[in-house]
């Protein structure tokens, strides 16, 4: 089983990539579960979201503490929480960030796998603004091959009809400019 913890700030879309990511998984005949983490957030506060990506049947219905893979929306998050906290042994940090891979890769110590890509960059070029949680998905797909890209167009498509060629085109530019950096 896959676990993926998503911190975002409120309002862009943790939780709808989380829930995005599952229906790609489940329309592969894969198992999946998306469910977000509400407290007193409100719009800009940090926020959490959680995916279970499974070959077969998700027992488990316990929040994410342990996950193989971070997904981070909003670099500045990074300053507010932990993001790596519980994160596995050769885990994942997919950061939306404009510093290198190397640099993120030396402030996570170097003991994870990091991916980087200019996700808000690309947003406004393609989207026209800052909401990044169709691109990172991008980022994951390419980071981890978890689900196709055609699978998340899908998705894309049926959860934002009226803005999907651009949302989609902000995912493939982020699924080619994407940097992984491995141990």
């Amino acid at each position: 089983m896959i676990e993926i913890r998503w911190h975002g700030r409120g309002g862009q879309g943790a939780v709808a990539s989380a829930e995005m990511l599952a229906l790609a998984a489940i329309e592969e005949g894969k198992a999946a579960q998306a469910f977000p983490s509400f407290g007193p957030e409100r719009r800009g506060a940090p926020v959490m979201a959680f995916t279970r990506i499974n070959n077969d049947y998700i027992y488990l219905r316990t929040g994410i503490t342990q996950p193989d893979i971070v997904v981070v929306l909003d670099p500045t998050v990074i300053a507010a929480v932990d993001v790596a906290q519980g994160l596995k042994e050769n885990g994942l940090l997919v950061i939306n960030t404009h510093k290198s891979v190397e640099e993120i890769f030396r402030d996570f110590s170097g003991k994870n796998r990091v991916a980087v890509v200019d996700a808000t960059k690309i947003s406004m070029e393609e989207i026209g603004r800052p909401v990044t949680n169709t691109t990172m998905l991008g980022a994951l797909a390419r980071a981890t091959g978890i689900v196709s890209l055609e699978s998340l167009e899908n998705q894309i498509s049926s959860r934002f009809p009226s803005v999907a060629d651009s949302n989609i085109r902000a995912m493939r530019r982020a699924y080619e400019e994407s940097v992984l950096k491995e141990q």
